[in-house]
């Protein structure tokens, strides 16, 4: 019996010499732009350090625990858990609303998904600008109207109280028409002989959205969610001109508090601590997120 002798054919031979050429300079640009800097950070954030020179003062994980225990990175832990709570109830409801409302090609459907899509487009800081001028207590557009109707002058972004409403609503207003053009997209990919049979079997709209609409949305729903949730993580251009991280530190993130507690008052060491958290939060959330959530997509 002879043997049979398997040559690797020219297919696997250019896929070898393709992954040759193009792999190498790819993890080359990961371990610089990425891993690098990670380690800097982890190692940084182990010393009393300004930035200047070289670290030279060892901390250990004494800036781990003053961080842990700082009342204003807890007020911005807690702010970045409540901003991914609303953008979830609120944000991608309304996003999926629009989403079923424009999805069909109707009049004047494709003009109002540029509009709600444009404020994602919006760069961050200019929102933030912008909506800093609305909510103005002397000058904004939304206290005009509160003394239109005899009330005080309404100092939004001045009030504890306020403050942080006001940013969930630019946050909303900002990322829903993300949202609303991928539900379209989703919305869009669904056989409409679907809908035909079920309407055929005598369902009604509300049954044909749980049984039909939500199951084949699924995977975009999980996508939109997991979008969300690292938006609201690493949620900082916005912040910044908007609040600035006040009144009284009351409306900081992560990444904000970072900033203003890091690289403003040149604790550089301190900051990398923050960074070196907020990398373990994301990480454990996208890897559990994907083992358990989008395994199957």
């Amino acid at each position: 019996m002879s043997g049979v002798v398997i040559r690797p054919g020219r297919r696997d031979a250019g896929a070898l010499v393709t992954a040759l050429i193009f792999v190498p300079p790819a993890v080359l640009l990961f371990t610089i732009f990425v891993i690098l800097p990670l380690g800097e950070a982890a190692w940084f954030s182990l010393f009393n350090w300004n930035g200047l020179g070289w670290p030279h003062i060892f901390l250990g994980l004494e800036n781990y625990a003053r961080l842990f225990n700082n009342d204003d990175f807890q007020t911005a832990f807690i702010n970045n858990l409540l901003i991914i709570v609303f953008s979830i109830a609120i944000q991608l409801p309304l996003g999926l609303g629009m989403a079923l409302l424009l999805a069909r090609r109707a009049w004047g459907a494709v003009a109002f998904r540029l509009i709600f899509f444009l404020p994602y487009v919006l760069a961050d800081v200019a929102a933030g600008l912008i909506f800093r001028f609305i909510f103005d207590g002397n000058y904004g557009p939304v206290s005009a109207v509160v003394q239109a109707f005899g009330g005080q002058p309404l100092f939004m972004l001045a009030s504890p109280s306020l403050a942080f409403t006001a940013l969930i609503i630019v946050v909303v207003w900002k990322y829903f028409g993300f949202h609303m053009m991928l539900y379209i997209a989703g919305l869009q990919g669904i056989d409409r002989q679907l809908y035909e049979a079920a309407e055929i079997d005598g369902a009604t709209a509300f049954q044909r959205f749980r049984s039909i609409t939500i199951p084949q949305l699924a995977p975009m729903i999980k996508l939109s969610v997991f979008f969300s949730v690292i938006g609201a993580l690493q949620l900082f251009d916005m912040v910044i001109p908007l609040t600035g991280g006040g009144p009284f530190e009351q409306t900081n993130t992560m990444v904000s508090f970072m900033y203003n507690f890091g690289i403003t008052r040149m604790r550089v060491g301190y900051g990398s601590a923050v960074g070196v958290v907020l990398f373990i939060v994301c990480v454990t959330f996208a890897l559990f997120y994907q083992r358990f959530l989008m395994r199957d997509e």
